[in-house]
């Protein structure tokens, strides 16, 4: 693990990494509170740090509040290097945002458990991030086909149609809906039916280029497109079901050809005040325009769009 020192007195820069020279730790020194700070805002920089209290440029008081208002996304472990042994001096130092405080000259193996535990508490924080992004995902990720599932895209479109968002760039909303697939299942058993959702998905996410992809539910997908507005939505949503039609989806049971339909409307200023469930509604009514018309289409209210939503 890398371990940051910074001191702007060289010799004790050069005890301390004669200290750790015999341990695990990988050693960065910094000669003021200024280095420290350009250091440690590297996404790769150090998250151990044995700071110097007194300084040029930055105290190590000032660079705990630094690294402390947010300069880093992980967290960084800090210990404050000082001869001030006041209860006082303490207080402040743990108040900035240090973790731990050490009084010079250090003993090395007092050092080097406070920087063990440091470690540990570390590794610790790594262990309930992971745990803490592992429950984000199963909490918004579809089992099946890796999307987002249908709370989350929801939850997606929702701060797209927030008052504040939705006049700063142009967007669409397209639900599709896999056909034939109930025959599919029927006639291969779900395992396949299993088999084209996700190939279909991975399609789908391929194809959106900024935005979002959901799975709505069975084999309906919602995306919402990003930087897609009226002028645009028609050919996008032509590649969507070019996606799924040019290439056979290769099974278990074999190469099975398949065609989606698709309701798609772009969401323009004057929809301000709709809920997105009403928007999924409209795509979900323009989707069935088109499987009655035939299937393997998508239909796109651009012309349109006022009447419906005036």
């Amino acid at each position: 693990m890398k371990i940051l020192v910074a001191d702007d007195d060289a010799v004790s820069r050069l005890l301390m990494q004669r200290m750790l020279r015999t341990t695990d730790f990988e050693v960065v020194t910094a000669k003021d509170g200024l280095e420290a700070i350009q250091i440690l805002s590297k996404e790769d920089g150090p998250r151990l740090v044995l700071l110097d209290w007194t300084m040029p440029g930055l105290s190590g008081l000032e660079v705990c509040r630094a690294i402390r208002s947010g300069l880093r996304k992980a967290y960084i472990y800090i210990a404050l290097l000082t001869s001030k042994d006041s209860k006082e001096d303490l207080v402040a130092g743990l108040e900035a945002g240090a973790d731990d405080y050490l009084t010079k000259p250090c003993h090395p193996e007092e050092l080097l458990a406070r920087l063990r535990t440091g470690r540990r508490i570390l590794q610790l924080e790594d262990i309930l991030v992971e745990a803490h992004e592992e429950m984000r995902v199963h909490a918004t990720q579809d089992a099946l086909t890796q999307l987002l599932n249908r709370g989350a895209i929801f939850e997606f479109l929702a701060n797209k149609m927030d008052r504040a968002i939705l006049p700063s760039e142009p967007f669409s909303v397209m639900l599709c809906d896999l056909d034939h697939f109930k025959l599919i299942n029927d006639t291969y058993g779900h395992t396949v039916g299993d088999e084209v959702l996700r190939e279909v998905a991975s399609r789908l996410r391929s194809n959106v280029r900024k935005g979002a992809v959901g799975r709505y539910g069975g084999e309906e997908f919602l995306l919402l497109l990003d930087g897609c507005g009226p002028e645009h939505l028609a050919s996008v949503s032509a590649r969507i079901c070019e996606a799924v039609r040019s290439v056979p989806v290769q099974t278990s049971a074999g190469p099975l050809y398949l065609t989606i339909s698709c309701g798609a409307l772009p969401v323009v200023p004057e929809m301000v005040n709709r809920r997105p469930e009403e928007v999924v509604e409209e795509a979900d009514r323009l989707l069935y325009q088109g499987k009655r018309n035939g299937r393997d289409q998508a239909v796109v209210a651009v012309a349109e769009l006022m009447t419906l939503w005036n």
